[in-house]
């Protein structure tokens, strides 16, 4: 995605309705309709932010047995895993 592409992302506010959810969309990440994630591809080379998502992928994996909430953690590593299939 282009800079171009992605600087629609700042002009957009989510619904005030817009339910937390804490694997795909956590509300804490997310900020004027845009979300980090975005802004740290943007930040990143492509093979950077590849090398970004299969840390996080490793953080979670490596986690999940250690936290109050596996099942969660397990979520959010395929989620990076779909991002970064989605990537290449």
């Amino acid at each position: 995605m282009t800079l171009e592409n992605k600087s629609t992302l700042f002009l957009t506010s989510p619904p005030s309705t817009m339910k937390d959810d804490v694997v795909n969309s956590p509300k804490h990440y997310r900020m004027q309709g845009v979300e980090a994630i975005d802004i740290m591809e943007m930040s990143m080379t492509e093979e950077e932010f590849q090398g970004y998502l299969k840390g996080n992928i490793l953080k979670y994996l490596i986690r999940y047995k250690h936290k109050s909430k596996p099942k969660e953690d397990l979520q959010k590593a395929q989620w990076y895993i779909e991002k970064l299939i989605n990537k290449i």
